[in-house]
């Protein structure tokens, strides 16, 4: 039988006891970092907001979609529109910016995903708004000024920029079926799998991303057909589709129901809401 001096055997489990320690507490940094790195609320170059006073009637004014829900679904509405400008910082570049204009923002974002109760947006550190429509070079004069909303890229990634009177008529005008701020949200979503294809893989299961595909080529081709009232600019691809549908769905959702009913069958499984029903 092998014999082993005890002295060895103490020293050996004490340098195994510390190897253990030190990986386990380069584990606990690691996890800490990832938290601090992606959590909105402490993300790198964010500055909270201050959160309005007045947030309920804010949205009771100009929220449609608000004003639809019951009180205590407006209660956590508004929880967590407060929530969001918490976790954001939103900027004026050459506009002042008000709590109008924060509620609104936040509104944009809290509206697509109400039926996820523990979303939060990893992917958005500020919200830029611009005094009115720009290019691409984010230049409000000049020519090429058809930009009304915009997630970032590359140095401009985490930031979406906004057109702040787009911002507003989406909200007043309660016809056109249009609302920049869920649109430009609806692409922060679709943009979570590190894709913007139209196909929001942190919404659906992946069995109903075949569907789903099919379900917008084949609307897509009654757009072109001229046999659509979705706005046209949804044939630009995939991804635009989704937002101005989704647009549709929650601006308009009893005429989308009706005209749009398999469209809105699936955008309601989507986003686990049923907005023609409030």
């Amino acid at each position: 039988m092998l014999q082993l001096d005890k002295k060895v055997v103490l020293n050996a489990y004490l340098q195994y006891k510390h190897m253990i320690e030190f990986l386990i507490l380069i584990s606990i940094i690691g996890v800490v970092s990832w938290y601090v790195a992606v959590r909105p609320s402490q993300k790198k170059g964010s500055a909270p907001e201050e959160i309005p006073n007045n947030i309920s009637g804010i949205l009771k004014n100009r929220v449609r979609f608000y004003a639809r829900l019951s009180k205590t679904q407006q209660l956590e509405f508004e929880k967590r529109v407060s929530t969001l400008l918490s976790q954001i910082s939103i900027k004026g570049i050459g506009v002042e910016v008000d709590d109008e204009d924060r509620v609104l923002v936040a509104a944009g974002a809290i509206i697509p995903v109400f039926g996820f109760p523990e979303w939060e947006y990893l992917n958005l550190n500020e919200v830029l708004l611009y005094p009115n429509a720009f290019n691409e070079n984010f230049e409000t004069n000049g020519d090429g000024r058809n930009i009304l909303g915009m997630v970032g890229w590359g140095y401009m990634n985490g930031t979406m920029t906004l057109s702040k009177p787009s911002l507003h008529l989406g909200f007043s005008n309660q016809t056109d079926k249009l609302n920049v701020g869920i649109h430009e949200f609806v692409h922060l979503i679709d943009k979570l799998d590190g894709a913007v294809d139209g196909v929001p893989d942190y919404l659906m299961d992946k069995a109903f991303a075949m569907p789903w595909l099919e379900m917008m080529h084949k609307e897509m081709e009654r757009m072109r057909e001229d046999e659509s009232d979705i706005n046209p600019y949804g044939l630009t691809n995939q991804a635009e589709f989704y937002s101005v549908a989704s647009e549709y769905f929650f601006e308009r959702p009893a005429l989308f129901k009706r005209k749009h009913p398999k469209l809105y069958e699936a955008l309601s499984k989507m986003f686990k809401q049923d907005p023609a029903k409030k």
